[in-house]
């Protein structure tokens, strides 16, 4: 019998040993069912003999299971073996897009100066998307953001500005925080225009902030992105949430041109009256300037198209990766 178990092939044929010795109708169970037929001496003997050879067959067949056991994960293994002294497959590495690239180096240059980041939701309400910021709902520059609006009337935001309505809402002066993020506007998209895009701006309230601690921060930031001897201006402009306000441009060498030129990078201004009523604010005063990021990606980069941001044609991201991606 434990010859039998011992050479079972496989769990089948090891699990037909164990009915055929313990099961129901097997040997041992037959063998008990006998005992009440024989003489009450040669009765209690054959008992211990059964009950003996019940603990060996049951000793045996869990021995067989542990060895078929360790054959199957023997074979298992060496099926799913990997010889390691084989080369790898080579694993390309990723890298940062062009865009994320611009906009770290932003809030590096921010930071350096003292500025908190602060991010904020794309799905906006329109009071802190329009009305907060000094747009009412009949006021003509909203026809210049038309967006995008959800059903519940809230729109996907048309500018980082809101941020500065939420941030105002939830601190108190002085602070300075710059506000990286995404903006949608709903327009044709052409070589220079994209109905999703990327702004930074940068938001600073204190007491007696005036034009001047406005012009220092611009000057300070075109340095830290292009250099000592960048030359900057402002030109008088509108913005519904800034009063004075005015566009900057730096004084650079276009790359594509090899020329001296002036490059309108973005909007500025002191912070509307209106907007710090808005959210409580007394006895302070504030400036705010913001930018594109793909606009300053594409000058620096000399990109001749903002569509090609979106494109993912890797033969235009590897170039800003070191042909990583």
């Amino acid at each position: 019998m434990l010859d039998d178990i011992a050479s079972a092939k496989d769990e089948e044929e090891l699990q037909r040993k164990k009915v055929e010795l313990l099961g129901k109708n097997g040997f041992l169970r037959n063998e008990l069912a006998r005992l009440g037929s024989l003489p009450i001496d040669e009765r209690k003997a054959k008992g211990h003999e059964l009950n003996r050879d019940k603990s060996k067959i049951e000793e045996a067949i869990k021995r067989r299971q542990e060895e078929l056991a360790s054959v199957k994960l023997s074979r298992m293994l060496e099926k799913e073996r990997i010889d390691v002294t084989l080369p790898g497959a080579r694993v390309s590495a990723g890298g940062l897009h062009v865009l994320t690239q611009t906009i770290n180096r932003l809030v590096e240059v921010f930071k350096n100066q003292g500025y908190e980041l602060v991010t904020g939701p794309e799905l906006e309400t329109d009071a802190l998307n329009f009305t907060s910021l000094n747009f009412p709902p009949d006021h003509p520059a909203r026809d210049a953001q038309d967006t995008f609006w959800a059903t519940d009337g809230r729109l996907l935001r048309t500018h980082t500005s809101p941020m500065q309505v939420r941030y105002m809402l939830a601190h108190r002066p002085p602070f300075k925080v710059v506000a990286p993020g995404k903006v949608f506007r709903n327009e044709a998209t052409d070589i220079t225009h994209e109905a999703q895009f990327h702004q930074l701006e940068a938001l600073v309230v204190d007491k007696r902030i005036t034009m001047g601690d406005m012009r220092g921060a611009i000057a300070s930031m075109a340095t830290e992105l292009f250099g000592d001897g960048i030359k900057t201006r402002l030109q008088p402009s509108y913005f519904p949430f800034v009063e004075p306000g005015a566009e900057f441009a730096i004084w650079w060498e276009n790359p594509r041109t090899g020329r001296k030129e002036w490059l309108e990078l973005g909007g500025c201004g002191m912070v509307h009256p209106n907007v710090l009523k808005s959210v409580g604010y007394a006895d302070v005063t504030g400036f705010a300037f913001g930018f594109g990021v793909e606009r300053l990606a594409l000058i620096t980069h000399g990109i001749p198209d903002i569509r090609y941001f979106h494109h993912n044609d890797m033969r235009f991201l590897r170039q800003f990766t070191g042909g990583a991606v």
